[in-house]
């Protein structure tokens, strides 16, 4: 009988560390955080949406005409971009007569975006 064959990722040798393993155990997410947690990165891996959120962070604050023009995208994607991430709590909006300004809801969305955009770096995908 041939040898089982392990790719670089798998054990060699099938060995537990109890201990380890539930430690690990114990700091596993609830389902329910799990899944807000997964949303709220489908949300982000949306290249149009990211492209949204990365010029909010570099501008601050602008109202739908100024993100569409800053991103090259159509003002109703844009609109609907803004809707789905408002309601996630990743943006949030003002009013200012019959204009509304959008502008990342906290500095959590920021440092997110911003450790993210430095991971890519750090791994050499970036700029």
């Amino acid at each position: 009988m041939a040898p089982e064959i392990v790719g670089l990722d798998g054990c060699t040798e099938k060995v537990v560390d109890e201990a380890r393993v539930e430690a690990a155990k114990a700091q596993l997410l609830p389902d329910e955080e799990l899944e807000d947690l997964t949303q709220l990165f489908k949300l982000l891996g949306d290249p149009t949406r990211a492209r949204l959120l990365y010029a909010l962070l570099e501008a601050g604050e602008l109202c739908v005409c100024d993100i569409s023009a800053a991103t090259g995208t159509p003002e109703t994607n844009v609109s609907h971009a803004l809707r789905l991430l408002r309601t996630a709590g990743i943006v949030k909006a003002r009013r200012d007569g019959r204009m509304m300004f959008y502008s990342l809801d906290d500095s959590h969305v920021r440092m997110l975006l911003d450790v993210s955009r430095e991971h890519l770096r750090h791994a050499g995908r970036g700029e």
